[in-house]
């Protein structure tokens, strides 16, 4: 990926919304080539979606959290899959500290925070764990 395409991500990162030609001004080159960098970034699959930024007052994930996994064995793939299948998983990490995996959890109450978390803790595989609530979160605008 060259400097121009992190420019333009960067760019659609802080307003996923902004226009072609608001882009082409930006990055100073023209519509066209905006137009075709960014069929490209999402035909390879660099860019998956795009998506719109609520207040975390307006989030349907009241409650938001980090778990970090032990796995028991070798991960594996079967794993994963039940852990996306899950509404409430958001995201799930491979990492390559003590942790085996960070799931990032999203749920609309406390009580169905606690039930994801001990779905998860029941997976087969699962050793151990440890949970952190996300409370506030600042983010940069670089």
């Amino acid at each position: 990926m060259d400097e121009l395409n992190r420019k333009m991500l960067a760019l659609l990162q802080l307003d996923g919304r902004m226009s072609i030609a608001d882009l082409a001004n930006a990055l100073k080159v023209s519509r066209a080539t905006v137009k075709t960098r960014l069929d490209r970034l999402v035909a390879e699959g660099e860019i998956t979606g795009f998506s719109v930024q609520l207040k975390s007052a307006l989030s349907p994930h009241a409650v938001r959290a980090v778990m970090m996994l032990e796995i028991e064995g070798k991960p594996s793939n079967s794993l994963i899959v039940r852990l996306r299948a899950m509404p409430e998983v958001l995201a799930v990490h491979s990492t390559n500290g003590r942790w085996d995996f960070i799931v990032e959890i999203g749920t609309e109450s406390l009580e169905s925070f606690d039930h994801t978390i001990k779905a998860i803790r029941l997976l087969d595989s699962v050793s151990l764990s440890e949970t952190s609530i996300k409370l506030t979160t600042h983010k940069s605008h670089d």
